[in-house]
């Protein structure tokens, strides 16, 4: 079996900066692709990438557009994007706000449909390309005072599949990746008890977002992979 390649590919990652961002950027990188990291936070360097790019609002367009326009100019186009970008509560229905579902709806589900419907004139005009959206496990069974969270991403996997039918004959592939609970620092901290060597590790995730992005992943469409650990 030849090494995972991505050489020649330039990519761009949505909330860059973050646990999962990082390391998506780190694993793409190490595969020879070009990243650019977008986030909402102040831009700082990151080393390996192309260009980090700081105080990008997801949820406008004209910011995205933008930034994807600066991104654009460092990686000379690009041909793969990787929606990280998003948030998460935990509210009851009885005891939350509806503020939270219009919260959450914004990260995870808005964030995620400029993001792709601004990238896609570069995407179509590339060839060859793929859209990686982050989903959740719990899209597909909700637990309790997750509502609002899993709803929104519900949504980011029904756009993934209609987006990929969109687009199949345009040369553009488009899928998800429905992690459970990551390994990162804040969840440790939220679960102290929790027994983390059955959560999924960053970098694990982003091992399967790279290889969705390969040509070995070419005839991979519309698919939602669930990436549980052993939850």
């Amino acid at each position: 079996m030849t090494e995972l390649s991505l050489a020649n590919r330039h990519i761009v990652v949505t909330g860059g900066l973050g646990v999962l961002g990082r390391a998506v950027g780190a694993v793409l990188a190490e595969h020879g692709a070009r990243v650019v990291l977008l986030d909402r936070a102040p831009a700082h360097d990151v080393s390996g990438m192309a260009a980090v790019i700081g105080g990008v609002d997801l949820t406008d367009p004209d910011a995205t557009r933008s930034a994807f326009d600066q991104a654009g100019e460092r990686l000379n186009g690009f041909d793969g994007l990787v929606n990280v970008a998003g948030g998460f509560r935990w509210e009851t229905l009885e005891t939350g706000s509806l503020e939270s579902w219009d919260a959450l709806y914004a990260m995870n589900l808005r964030s995620t449909v400029v993001a792709c419907r601004e990238a896609l004139p570069r995407l179509v005009k590339a060839g060859g390309s793929g859209i990686i959206n982050v989903g959740a496990l719990a899209a597909q069974k909700a637990g309790a005072g997750m509502g609002a969270y899993a709803a929104s991403k519900a949504g980011v996997a029904r756009l993934t599949e209609a987006l990929a039918e969109e687009l199949k004959d345009r040369g553009v592939r488009v899928n998800a990746v429905l992690p459970s609970i990551l390994d990162t620092p804040a969840n440790r901290a939220d679960m102290p008890d929790a027994d983390a060597t059955r959560w999924v590790p960053p970098r694990s995730l982003a091992a399967v977002i790279a290889f969705l992005l390969s040509d070995d992943a070419s005839a991979v469409t519309g698919a939602c992979i669930p990436v549980a650990g052993r939850i």
